[in-house]
């Protein structure tokens, strides 16, 4: 699914990526990246963890580039996808928690007259609906598919544009009658957020969330920029029933916007859930709400998952918690995450379609593994 919903949950840590070094023969998670690459042929498979007293470990398995065989970097940059949510919904956060905005608030209050289609309603339909994924809107991801990674991926979608094919389709269901998860959502919540201040999202994303956390890595990118800057792994795609896999890693991200157009690292997303749930970001109150969830579906391998605001907490078998976001782009698939105890881990793949049936499951349990260990 694009901007896929997996159960990823982040923490960071004090030290530098050089700080404690990855290897070694007994390394379990270096282990389970170089299996993802060598079984599942994803092209490379990135990890960051950090444990409870602040240490970093940063790796890499598998190459940057199919053509040239070049190393992948550790701690490369990545399209993170669906885990701009988490960095979207907390930004909204903090205008309730100055007043400004209003969860229980219908989102028709602060964009009149724009959520309207057949069974559609901005005026039963609230804020907090929005970023819990219990509004009923229809999902315009589902219609775009694999157009974003074929004859569509460099073709620019201005926000609105986005709502237009969303709001072509009825209603799901009844605001606040049950959950599913749409992109649609979270195009509304940028936009509420640049109308409420009055600047773009992407300036309100830095100024709010990444200057604070000092996400050095972590970017929005600007209108027309494919690229993406600095040290990176290609991301790729499997083009036909052969499993072939074709570079996508250029394409215009502007369908993703508010809902998933950011690009960061392993590090940097394990420094954001770190401050976000270790309270950096947000008031009391407001981090309050945000851990309030509700039951879903299961997604993924990962059962018994809840969504709260544009968070997933996730039950582990060895009895831990864990809060995060994943995220799908083309070429792209993370799972990053943080623990109650404060053990963080991002696992990262180069394919956001796994190259083998089991590639996702595999990846998850390699999630779940290393936040659980020591």
């Amino acid at each position: 699914m694009l901007l896929a919903a997996s159960a990823a949950l982040g923490v960071a840590g004090a030290l530098p990526a050089a700080a404690v070094p990855s290897g070694g023969p007994k390394d379990t998670v270096r282990a389970g990246l170089e299996k993802l690459v060598k079984d599942d042929r994803y092209p490379a498979a990135l990890a960051s963890v950090t444990t409870p007293d602040g240490r970093d470990r940063n790796y890499a398995a598998g190459v940057a580039d199919l053509r040239t065989g070049a190393k992948a970097p550790v701690d490369g940059r990545l399209r993170a996808g669906s885990t701009t949510k988490t960095f979207v919904a907390t930004v909204v956060l903090q205008l309730v928690g100055e007043g400004k905005a209003e969860l229980d608030a219908p989102i028709d209050r602060y964009l009149p007259g724009l959520v309207r289609g057949e069974g559609i309603d901005g005026r039963a339909i609230t804020v907090r609906q929005l970023l819990q994924h219990t509004s009923g809107l229809p999902n315009f991801t589902d219609d775009l598919r694999e157009g974003v990674f074929t004859e569509d991926r460099h073709r620019y979608y201005q926000p609105r544009e986005l709502l237009d094919i969303a709001f072509a389709h009825k209603a799901v269901f009844a605001p606040g009658t049950s959950w599913a998860y749409s992109n649609t959502n979270y195009v509304l919540a940028g936009l509420l957020i640049e109308k409420v201040t009055g600047r773009p999202l992407a300036e309100q994303l830095v100024k709010r969330v990444i200057e604070p956390l000092g996400l050095r890595h972590t970017y929005s990118p600007g209108v027309g920029d494919e690229s993406i800057r600095g040290p990176h792994p290609h991301g790729y795609h499997a083009a036909g029933p052969d499993g072939r896999l074709s570079d996508v890693t250029d394409l215009d991200p502007s369908w993703g916007w508010a809902a998933g157009q950011l690009i960061s690292t392993p590090s940097d997303l394990n420094r954001f859930f770190s401050g976000l749930l270790g309270g950096k970001l947000l008031k009391p109150a407001q981090l309050a709400e945000m851990r309030t969830t509700v039951k879903i579906p299961r997604i993924g391998s990962l059962p018994d998952q809840e969504y709260g605001l544009g968070i997933f907490r996730t039950p582990l078998s060895c009895g831990k918690v864990v809060w995060g976001h994943g995220g799908a782009m083309p070429g792209y698939h993370t799972f990053p995450g943080v623990t109650e105890d404060g053990r963080a881990a991002t696992i990262a793949l180069t394919a956001n379609i796994a190259p083998s049936p089991q590639g996702v499951e595999h990846a998850e349990a390699l999630f779940a593994a290393t936040l659980c260990g020591r």
